[in-house]
């Protein structure tokens, strides 16, 4: 990893020697051993237990969330206690960049673990649902935080040839928890009751925090420059603001929704084309369409799978069990696409790799709606959830990749935030889409009151689900040619910085490795 004096910029940039303060600098390729290798082993594993811990609680708050809305007589907020986490997670991830960007991200990523645990004791000991759900927004601000730090902790300490590795890691952590989480959150729920499926988490915090803080303390402090950019953080709050008052009128069914809607969309449009980098919207070179492209592939994605066990359920009459078993490969086969994207060969061809992995969405989340046809077999959705899973795999962290190499050090909270931002952008967004559509296309209102296992959670009609895959796959479609345009221009900057508040971001410094690997 080599450090660039600003002051040089016109310079050819020289490697740091490595130093026990940053054992990073100065590598030419690989260390011996990799990520997992002596100089970064206790780091690495400290990132895949924070990032596991945060991936099992959001597959068992999934599985508690009925028993818990029962126990806490609160069905009607029962949407918000999982909106709450993402809407505060949207404050928070612009918050940890700029506090990344400014004083590095040791002090984010404790503070955002310690909150990320309060949450869970917020909730776990609610009596009223109000309550809980309030806990769920303090994990989200704690989540927020957490995220991009881990970002910014894989730009600072990890040379550009380990990154895709170390990224690849990140969708491996899912692995587990996604397959576990459920199964273990329910017995624990049954046996012990819902509040130590929350209660019990915090305790498990303190092993990565205690393996982790010594790789983070070699890294090189960053002093603050300059203050955090407070117009960025209101813009953020904005966008959190804006996204609950909408998802608060969704969920109304009068006209008095109509106000919250007008003035989460005021809140919302101007807050994000300020807060993403310049030419976003317009798919811009570099940077930008890295940026889009995440919050398509994710929107879309999630957007799809949310209809998956719906359709199955209503219109092929399967269980609940098995129609959630449908699109359980995908997580699998995420993992497999994000190693398959961290192969050294593969590094020349990321930009087109990740085009290859939209147009796999494509085709996956367009195959899905043929089951609607009484005589084509339920299992294709399930073989084409392995195709799109795998193509998620690569285009994830392929972007997570370039984001970092597009971005200066100085720059790579902020950026990583955006992201981020990008992401629970798409899946706030294109859910919502895809619930007008069902309703709109004649698809029938979720029985708030029925227990979990019941069949006729909707009236389903095939147009109503057909409408959202078709519109999801154009979706994915347009990622595909968002892709084309990921590389800077000839000009070799190509990329704005977030929310215009900084100067444009240059690719990453041209060390050897990096020369090589493109």
């Amino acid at each position: 990893m080599t450090a660039v004096d600003p002051r040089d910029a016109l310079d050819e940039p020289r490697p740091e020697p490595a130093t026990d303060r940053n054992p990073a600098a100065g590598s030419a390729g690989p260390p011996q051993g990799g990520v997992l290798g002596r100089t970064y082993r206790s780091l690495t594993l400290g990132i895949i237990s924070v990032v596991s811990l945060i991936a099992f609680e959001a597959s068992a708050v999934t599985t508690a969330m009925p028993a818990v809305g029962q126990a806490l007589d609160g069905i009607e907020l029962y949407a918000f206690a999982f909106s709450a986490y993402f809407t505060a997670s949207l404050f928070a991830m612009a918050l940890s960049g700029e506090w990344c960007d400014r004083g590095g991200p040791l002090a984010p990523l404790f503070t955002g673990i310690a909150t990320f645990g309060a949450g869970l004791v917020v909730a776990g000991s609610a009596q009223q649902m109000w309550l809980f759900v309030a806990g769920r927004g303090v994990q989200g601000v704690g989540g927020g935080l957490v995220i991009v730090a881990l970002y910014v902790v894989v730009s600072r300490a990890y040379p550009e040839a380990l990154r895709p590795s170390v990224l690849a890691a990140f969708s491996a952590a899912w692995v587990l928890p996604v397959i576990v989480g459920p199964l273990v959150a329910g017995s624990v729920t049954e046996q012990l009751g819902w509040r130590w499926v929350f209660l019990s988490i915090p305790v498990l915090v303190l092993l990565p925090l205690t393996v982790m803080l010594p790789a983070l303390r070699k890294l090189p402090p960053r002093r603050a420059d300059e203050p955090m950019d407070r117009r960025r953080i209101l813009l953020a709050l904005a966008v959190a603001a804006g996204a609950g008052l909408l998802q608060y009128a969704a969920q109304r069914r009068d006209w008095v929704a109509v106000l919250p809607a007008v003035a989460g969309a005021a809140l919302l449009a101007p807050a994000v084309v300020r807060l993403l980098p310049k030419g976003t919207f317009r798919a811009a070179r570099g940077l930008p369409s890295v940026v889009l492209i995440r919050g398509l592939a994710a929107g879309s994605l999630l957007a799809a799978e949310s209809f998956i066990p719906l359709m199955l359920v209503t219109e092929r009459g399967l269980s609940t069990t098995l129609a959630g078993l449908s699109v359980t490969g995908g997580g699998l086969t995420w993992a497999l696409g994000s190693y398959t994207q961290s192969r050294p060969r593969l590094e020349p061809y990321r930009e087109r790799i990740m085009g290859i992995g939209m147009l796999l969405m494509t085709a996956a989340i367009l195959v899905v709606p043929l089951v609607l046809v009484q005589g084509v077999p339920v299992w294709i959705v399930a073989v084409a959830w392995v195709v799109a899973g795998f193509g998620m795999g690569l285009n994830i962290s392929s972007g997570s990749v370039l984001l970092l190499k597009l971005s200066p050090p100085e720059d790579a909270g902020s950026n990583s935030a955006s992201l981020q931002v990008s992401d629970a952008l798409g899946n706030i967004t294109f859910v919502g889409i895809s619930g007008l559509l069902f309703s709109t296309f004649g698809g029938g209102a979720a029985d708030t009151h029925a227990t979990p296992d019941v069949t006729n959670a909707a009236s389903g009609q095939p147009a109503a689900f057909a409408a959202v895959f078709v519109t999801m796959g154009a979706v994915a479609l347009t990622g595909s040619w968002v892709a084309t345009r990921l590389k800077p221009g000839r000009g070799g900057l190509g990329a704005a910085a977030s929310g215009g508040a900084k100067t444009a971001a240059a690719p990453g410094p041209r060390t050897p490795s990096a020369s090589a690997e493109r």
